[in-house]
């Protein structure tokens, strides 16, 4: 691990530490807003060009342009970007932080935007809505909590894809995420969505493993 993605690394544990609350969080992305995709891309960070792949992976190349995507804790909108690269079109953001959303506008690959943060029932957000909800690097410490896969679930639209991207190792790191694959199980045993593929990926961050799950709503 070099340096800088050493200092990455570390950061998550410094501005996130156990029991983070959500508006400390968001406070914390609106101040770092200005410089966060240099501080990630030092690091290594990988988990956008990951999500965009494995969305791309599942959705014909002649489908993108029609289907509705909503990129969840959107950031500074790097899936997006990795997103129209690949052909997507219609594509919107939720994203709780001000800061980080203003920066989000700069892409111009988003129609609507969300100043939202998922586990409280996302309530500006129409249910059944979206083809494809992703999500990248919005699970870990005070951050989307496991109720807030419900929120994904709802704004999904019936045969809709759901991708999350997340650091393998907060599985057993964060306190939240302990259960977060029983609670994925579970949600399958009531009908509200079925697995797709679950897999490992290398060089999340900084040499980290990434876990990208991948389920298509009931």
């Amino acid at each position: 691990m070099s340096p800088d993605e050493r200092e990455i690394y570390l950061a998550n544990f410094k501005y996130f530490p156990p029991g983070a609350s959500n508006d400390l969080v968001i406070k914390t992305y609106t101040e770092w807003a200005p410089t966060y995709v240099e501080t990630l891309r030092s690091g290594g960070y990988t988990g956008y060009v990951l999500a965009a792949d494995e969305v791309a992976s599942r959705v014909p190349e002649d489908q993108r342009h029609s289907l509705r995507v909503l990129d969840v804790a959107a950031g500074v909108g790097s899936v997006g970007l990795e997103l129209s690269s690949r052909g997507f079109k219609l594509i919107d953001a939720l994203e709780p932080s001000e800061g980080m959303m203003k920066r989000l506008e700069t892409t111009g690959v988003y129609t609507k935007k969300y100043l939202e943060l998922l586990g409280d029932g996302a309530k500006s957000v129409p249910s059944d809505a979206y083809d494809v909800l992703v999500c990248s690097g919005g699970m870990l410490e005070g951050h989307i909590p496991a109720k807030g896969i419900d929120d994904m679930i709802r704004i999904t639209k019936p045969g809709g894809l759901i991708v999350i991207v997340m650091r393998a190792e907060f599985l057993h790191q964060v306190e939240e995420y302990k259960g977060l694959e029983r609670y994925f199980d579970s949600l399958q045993e009531k009908g509200n969505w079925t697995k797709v593929e679950v897999k490992k990926v290398p060089n999340y961050l900084a040499g980290k493993d990434g876990i990208i799950f991948t389920y298509r709503v009931l």
